[in-house]
């Protein structure tokens, strides 16, 4: 019998973060507690880009986006937020979205599996995903669980399951 295998990765589905984008960006513009100081949220490339005259309503744009994001079922974990700055009389925060499991928390997730997941489940890094297989399907589920409950920075998703 052939090996069964799935995929780790962690990717954001665009479509639903610029949902996400579009709703906070209306709240931000209907909410009274931003009128009149120049809030705003948008895309800058890549990137999110929040707007407004303190850090503090900074802060309170990227909650309202946080909130959205929560509710189209996007991890926090995936959201990389930078620090408030000055520029000009407003101030300014960038957020960017990860895609991908970086290395180091690829050789972090394969030696979890290592070490905690059944002994027939074996682990390898493709690129920005990692590839588990093993002989019993019933262990990659076990593998699957352990790593739903393990304490990760990255958001992850399980695709390819065969």
């Amino acid at each position: 019998m052939a090996d069964s295998s799935f995929d780790v990765v962690s990717k954001v589905d665009k479509m639903e973060a610029d949902n996400a984008l579009n709703q906070a960006h209306k709240e931000v513009e209907q909410r009274y507690d931003f009128k009149n100081i120049g809030a705003s949220i948008e895309w800058s490339g890549e990137k999110v880009l929040m707007k407004a005259n303190s850090p503090e309503r900074v802060k309170a744009i990227l909650e309202v986006f946080e909130a959205k994001l929560i509710k189209r079922g996007i991890s926090l974990r995936s959201l990389d937020v930078g620090e408030p700055y000055a520029s000009g009389k407003e101030y300014r925060l960038e957020a960017s979205l990860k895609n991908g499991i970086e290395q180091d928390a690829a050789k972090k997730i394969s030696k979890l599996i290592r070490d905690e997941a059944p002994k027939s489940v074996k682990s390898q890094i493709q690129g920005d995903e990692l590839r588990v297989s093993s002989k019993s399907r019933d262990d990659l589920q076990a593998t699957m669980a352990l790593l739903k409950g393990a304490d990760l920075d990255v958001a992850l998703q399980f695709i390819n399951f065969r």
